[in-house]
């Protein structure tokens, strides 16, 4: 009966995270839409935003953003496109490996992801600070 007890808090403690994760993912896609952005879309400018190659330049090859945001690989290439149409985003060569894409903040993706960190961080503050 212990056991049964134990496994039954462990799964009502997973489910409350699940629950939270989807009450945040929610909050964070209605704030960010009347930006013209979605949860995932924040995600990917976080992390190129957060990004520093050698040379200066800010760009991660598509393989290193799918390591650092929860997308398959499809849906990655999907999210890049989209943003790269609207100007957020640009994808160039690898100059080291021809095979690889890096991509990039544009001026007009670095302006935006500035205008809509303190909005995604306050959602964060605000949902997790019950969690």
């Amino acid at each position: 009966m212990a056991a049964t007890k134990a496994e039954q808090a462990l799964v009502d403690q997973w489910r409350d995270l699940l629950a939270l994760h989807a009450r945040t993912q929610c909050e964070l896609d209605r704030v960010l839409h009347e930006h013209g952005l979605c949860a995932s879309d924040f995600e990917v400018l976080d992390v190129l935003a957060g990004s520093r190659a050698p040379d200066g330049t800010c760009a991660y090859r598509v393989q290193e953003i799918s390591e650092r945001v929860h997308l398959s690989q499809s849906a990655l290439s999907r999210l890049i496109a989209r943003l790269e149409k609207c100007g957020l985003v640009e994808r160039a060569m690898c100059s080291k490996d021809r095979r690889g894409v890096r991509v990039a903040l544009t001026g007009k993706g670095r302006a935006l992801h500035g205008e809509m960190l303190p909005v995604q961080r306050a959602v964060l503050r605000r949902m997790l600070a019950g969690g």
